[in-house]
């Protein structure tokens, strides 16, 4: 079994009623741990609770994240 935890996050409201949000999670199993950084697609209910549609892990190398921010600002 898998227990995921969030350590940090933001998010960036965008359109309507959609936000992306940024998280550093920890991955925590009976044999270790492993963080990783999550994108994730999401919108919010009439209600105002969260949906979420995608998302994606990035590696938490800090070289790995600046070449990818980087590649992001170069697009």
């Amino acid at each position: 079994m898998v227990d995921f935890e969030t350590v940090k996050s933001e998010e960036i409201k965008f359109g309507k009623n959609n936000f992306i949000e940024i998280s550093k999670r920890k991955a925590v199993t009976p044999i270790g741990e492993n963080e990783f950084i999550a994108l994730s697609r999401g919108y919010y209910l009439p209600d105002g609770t969260k949906r979420w549609r995608a998302s994606i892990a990035l590696p938490i190398e800090k070289d790995k994240r600046e070449k990818i921010a980087n590649a992001i600002k170069k697009i």
